[in-house]
């Protein structure tokens, strides 16, 4: 957690510490689409980072396989990762606030970000992991909030006058 204005808020670590998973599963450029696509159905997951020389230089998803579909020219079995993969990723630091995440997802269009601690990667993390921690969180504040401002309290605090 994070305080800004003197708040507590999320950041990518705790969205991370509460997601099941936060492997990172990679292919080498070269790598098919179609082992690729193997991969990621063996892992449950709808992206997988590419990885070259221990360094993560992109990202393929689910939506670049729907996008390169109707291609005449693409073929997975035989076409590399490389050709069809996002690159730069974007990454942010461990300690990032929940909204900035947010921020960051609504203004550059994007779906997915490493988190970096530590000069190497500990996770990814996707728009619906920060909608997700986001909305939770909120649903907790408003809880907090009813629980000191329900009816009952107003109206111990309005009969109740000695």
């Amino acid at each position: 957690m994070v305080a800004i204005k003197g708040k507590e808020m999320k950041t990518a670590q705790d969205i991370l510490n509460q997601k099941a998973r936060v492997s990172l599963f990679t292919v080498s450029p070269q790598e098919t689409v179609k082992r690729a696509i193997k991969k990621m159905v063996g892992k449950k997951v709808g992206a997988i980072l590419v990885e070259e020389d221990n360094s993560i230089i992109g990202i393929w998803t689910e939506r670049d396989l729907l996008n390169n579909m109707a291609n005449p020219g693409f073929h997975p079995e035989t076409d590399p990762v490389r050709d069809y993969m996002s690159s730069p990723l974007k990454k942010v630091s461990h300690d990032t606030p929940i909204v900035v995440l947010e921020e960051m997802f609504l203004g550059l269009f994007i779906r997915h970000i490493l988190v970096e601690k530590d000069n190497r990667y500990i996770g990814l993390l996707s728009i619906g992991d920060v909608i997700r921690a986001s909305l939770l969180e909120k649903d907790s504040k408003i809880k907090e909030l009813n629980s000191i401002a329900s009816w009952d309290y107003y109206e111990d605090w309005c009969w109740k006058k000695k």
